[in-house]
């Protein structure tokens, strides 16, 4: 190591662990998914519906895309993928403790914060793919309720059970490529609903 320059030595924030890579393209895939959201699902969202609705329906997205961000790391990141309650349920708490930040995520070789970060836009896309299902034909002031109440008693469930190594489906052995279920199938099946309720 002591053949290092002195900027890429091991320190607080790049341990021996840390693997530079990984972590580059952890962040680098998180912000691509983050882009198909802002700007991507906002701009399509407010050009598929009609003229009165295109502002709703970009506002709608974006609302998700910031009200996930907060939850995520007030409570549902924990909830997610910390310490169990239930078989598939983790405990509420907080995201930001610089010590949870820089420690080893549960899985790969970068630390908690580009997790943190990996997994929010996911939580977010997931809540945006929903909106696609009610575009103009939901109230914004629902949409300001539903959001943080279904990624805090829905996705939560889903990832927890799926993705968590403590969570139930993960024990049993399923695997989840590219977010088919969590992300995919838990929207899809959300919207649905959704679009009937708000619909008849």
């Amino acid at each position: 190591m002591n053949h290092l320059p002195s900027n890429l030595l091991p320190g607080e924030g790049s341990p021996e662990w840390m693997n530079k890579g990984d972590n580059t393209w952890q962040l680098t895939t998180g912000t691509l998914v983050g882009l198909q959201s802002v700007p991507g699902l906002v701009i399509l969202y407010g050009s598929i519906v009609k003229k009165k609705w295109a502002l709703n329906s970009a506002f709608m997205a974006l609302y998700a895309f910031a009200v996930v961000l907060v939850c995520w790391v007030g409570w549902c990141y924990q909830m997610s993928f910390g310490e169990r309650i239930f078989p598939f349920l983790g405990r509420p708490n907080v995201a930001l403790d610089s010590q949870f930040l820089l420690r080893k995520a549960f899985s790969g070789n970068f630390p908690n914060a580009t997790m943190v970060y990996f997994q929010v836009v996911f939580a977010a896309i997931t809540l945006i793919l929903i909106a696609g299902a009610l575009l103009g034909r939901m109230n914004f002031h629902a949409w300001m309720l539903f959001v943080p109440l279904w990624v805090t008693f829905s996705y939560t469930i889903c990832a927890f059970s799926i993705w968590s190594t403590e969570g139930w489906l993960f024990k049993m052995g399923l695997v989840d490529y590219s977010g088919g279920f969590v992300i995919h199938l838990s929207s899809g099946v959300a919207g649905f609903i959704a679009a009937y309720w708000v619909y008849i």
